[in-house]
């Protein structure tokens, strides 16, 4: 077995903050009242690391680019029909199911955060962006952020848990370590990922770039002020 480095900091930091604000989302609205200051703010976290996420997904080391890991029907297919023998196959990083839970919870996270920009709970709370449009549509907005989107986030994060139970279980292939260490173990020759301080650098700038976006978005006086 060889050890190569899959994973480099910046999308390890990002998968585990984004967890963590993901947990904190749903206690703060759980909690209600003065909790839902710290909900929107854990909000415009999440959307700044989104933001982030995509740009490093093309410019990012080479496993953390979308295009290392976008597979097309056909390989996704014969990747589930391979069964155990396809882990012993070519892929490293995202197999090509993995792949799939990445885009998804990539737009699905995005919705949640952006229709929360809009939402609004009827009573003290509301979006910072509810003030550009009617309250109807914020109404709608706030049923696919509370009916659908969350319901779609709950349903993919414990896809991921029980993702992970079943390749520790049953494959006997660890995943939650290499996005600890960084390192994953693989029986053929593979190229490590640049995780160097220069491309950590280049990624606390785009966290840099896109934390300011963010506070310009929600910032945005009302029309007329």
């Amino acid at each position: 077995m060889k050890k190569v480095r899959v994973w480099d900091l910046p999308v390890r930091l990002f998968h585990w903050m984004l967890a963590i604000l993901i947990l904190v989302s749903i206690i703060t609205q759980q909690i209600g009242g003065n909790a839902m200051e710290w909900h929107f703010r854990s909000g415009y976290a999440v959307l700044a690391l989104v933001g982030f996420r995509i740009i490093w997904g093309l410019v990012g080391s080479r496993y953390a680019r979308f295009v290392s890991f976008l597979h097309g029907p056909s390989t996704i297919v014969g990747y589930l029909r391979g069964g155990k023998d396809a882990l012993k196959g070519k892929y490293i990083g995202h197999n090509p199911l993995g792949s799939l839970s990445v885009f998804a919870m990539l737009g699905v996270v995005a919705a949640q955060a952006i229709s929360g920009l809009y939402a609004n709970d009827d009573i003290a709370s509301e979006g910072p962006l509810v003030k550009f449009i009617s309250k109807d549509l914020s109404d709608q907005i706030t049923w696919f952020h509370k009916e659908v989107s969350a319901n779609l986030l709950y349903l993919l994060v414990a896809m991921h848990l029980l993702a992970i139970a079943v390749y520790y279980f049953r494959k006997k292939q660890d995943l939650v370590t290499p996005m600890l260490t960084g390192d994953q173990h693989v029986e053929f020759d593979a190229p490590h990922a640049n995780d160097g301080w220069g491309m950590r650098l280049l990624a606390l700038l785009i966290v840099a770039v896109s934390a300011l976006a963010v506070y310009y978005l929600v910032s945005l006086p009302p029309r007329g002020a």
